[in-house]
């Protein structure tokens, strides 16, 4: 008997939150946080951490540092846009400064981290950004060529997020090149596929509430880093609730 697909083989949610309930058994999400979790994280591994352990809260990245050796890690995260205390900022190149080479990076964030723990059910958890996009796209087309995709954008305490649908549109434009046509695509993934297609990257993030909110903390470079595409090559993977590189 054949292996009939019912339904688009690319799917996106527009929040975390559409994840409740959802039956993510045999798919494969990525889970994407533009500004800036996974777009961090993605960075972190490009500059030697050995692994992120994505957290839901602030209690529980300190627990999981507590745990650890100490020098072994770097502590990073935020809770509505504002640095846990003791805690490396969670933007990409800020955190570079504090030295990830061979570390662990134990990392809280109100959206993304949370958005990757909640995605946990499925068969393949990837965290994606406009960085890895290429590369992340490639290995799933490689190594489940026959799964349904779930693009996961995280959002923003319910609400959806511009630059994570922009993200979205990114992903879903890669996939598009290899499908055989629309029809594999739900209406959810054509959306940001326009989108993405409406105009230039870096400018939308900066429409974004979270870009607005950067350009007043002058962190434009930030926003800016984060909406280059495909200049990473790392793809990483939740397994057993630890992201490590494939």
């Amino acid at each position: 008997m054949s292996n009939l697909r019912v339904g688009p083989k690319v799917h996106v949610l527009f929040r975390k939150e559409d994840l409740d309930g959802l039956r993510l058994a045999g798919k494969v999400v990525i889970v994407l946080d533009i500004l800036f979790a996974t777009s961090t994280i993605v960075t972190a591994f490009a500059h030697g951490a050995i692994e992120v352990i994505p957290t839901l809260d602030e209690w529980g990245a300190r627990a999981k540092a507590a745990a650890l050796p100490e020098g072994s890690f770097v502590a990073a995260g935020e809770i509505n846009a504002v640095t846990l205390d003791g805690f490396a900022p969670p933007t990409p190149l800020a955190l570079l400064e504090h030295g990830l080479r061979g570390k662990t990076l134990v990392y809280s964030t109100t959206n993304g981290t949370v958005a990757l723990q909640l995605s946990a059910g499925a068969d393949h958890v990837y965290a994606g950004a406009m960085l890895n996009a290429e590369a992340v796209v490639a290995h799933v087309r490689r190594h489940h060529p026959d799964d349904t995709v779930l693009i996961v954008c995280s959002g923003s305490a319910g609400t959806v997020n511009l630059e994570d649908m922009v993200g979205a549109g990114y992903f879903v434009d890669l996939f598009a090149a290899h499908l055989t046509g629309m029809h594999e695509l739900s209406d959810a993934a054509v959306a940001v596929h326009v989108l993405f297609r409406a105009g230039n990257p870096f400018e939308a993030l900066m429409r974004s509430r979270v870009g607005r909110m950067m350009e007043d903390r002058n962190l434009v470079h930030e926003v800016e880093y984060a909406s280059c595409r495909s200049n990473l090559s790392q793809v990483p993977k939740l397994v057993d609730g630890r992201l490590v590189l494939v």
